[in-house]
């Protein structure tokens, strides 16, 4: 188990849809992993500046790197580590359909977060649903577009058939969904795969002692991608499938089990 690095998503998987906390058997399986030699990292869909909810383990000093915005821009030891923007062109096109059509979209920057049109939509998935606390102002599609600042991912409350009607006119763009409600989309090639590989770029790791745990469909690459995928007993039934092991649900202990099955059989 030594020597060991574990990547983590976050919602519905360290963190409860019900509690929105982390269990106490988690704090305490990665607490003894750590113990053990294990490096543990976060990857998840969210940016750094709405990360509200890893007080429990970051107050005990045992994340050593994050993979954010589903790979889009990584950092570690107080520096950034990796980061790819969306090119304009499709930061237009997005930006564009969702205008034209009142669809809320989330613009996520290096350090800030901003919506287009919200709605009702809104407010019952990110601040009643994901318990997110950083206000995120309302601001015109105009106002994005003629910033020229950067723009590392965005969120539009599209459905599946909105989002396959757009991902034809978005060639540089990776499309992920985890919610039915909306999809994220990063530049082409950022996945939380990404994430991983420049992760142990920077730690000197290597593949074949990865471990990744997840529950949503943004999560399939790195459960491929690492030496070892764990989904959630409350993942689809896709994302199992891309998994070498599944475990309880995150209400069941299930980070716990999964850890102590990698003890078992590592």
């Amino acid at each position: 188990m030594m020597n060991k690095a574990l990547f983590f998503d976050i919602d519905g998987t360290l963190v409860s849809f019900r509690t929105h906390r982390i269990p106490t058997s988690a704090i305490e399986a990665i607490l003894r992993a750590k113990e053990a030699g294990c490096r543990i990292f976060i990857a998840t869909g969210r940016p750094r500046i709405l990360i509200n909810n890893l007080e429990e383990l970051e107050k005990r000093r045992l994340i050593d790197g994050y993979v954010t915005m589903n790979g889009a821009y990584c950092f570690a030891d107080g520096q950034t580590l990796y980061k790819s923007p969306i090119p304009p062109t499709d930061v237009q096109t997005i930006v564009d359909f969702c205008a034209r059509r009142g669809i809320p979209c989330i613009v996520v920057g290096e350090d800030n977060v901003r919506v287009c049109q919200p709605d009702e939509r809104v407010r019952q998935v990110f601040y009643e649903y994901l318990k997110v606390t950083t206000p995120m102002p309302t601001t015109p599609p105009e106002e994005i577009l003629g910033s020229g600042k950067e723009v590392f991912q965005l969120t539009p409350f599209i459905n599946e058939a909105e989002e396959q009607e757009i991902a034809p006119h978005l060639t540089l763009c990776e499309i992920g969904r985890w919610h039915p409600a909306f999809a994220d989309i990063t530049a082409k090639g950022n996945t939380k795969q990404r994430g991983i590989d420049e992760i142990i770029r920077h730690f000197g790791l290597r593949l074949e002692d990865t471990v990744a745990f997840g529950d949503g469909g943004n999560d399939i690459p790195m459960l491929r991608h690492a030496a070892i995928g764990i989904a959630m007993g409350n993942a689809h039934d896709e994302v199992k499938a891309a998994a070498n092991h599944v475990t309880a649900t995150v209400d069941e202990d299930g980070i716990a089990k999964g850890i102590e099955w990698l003890f078992s059989h590592c």
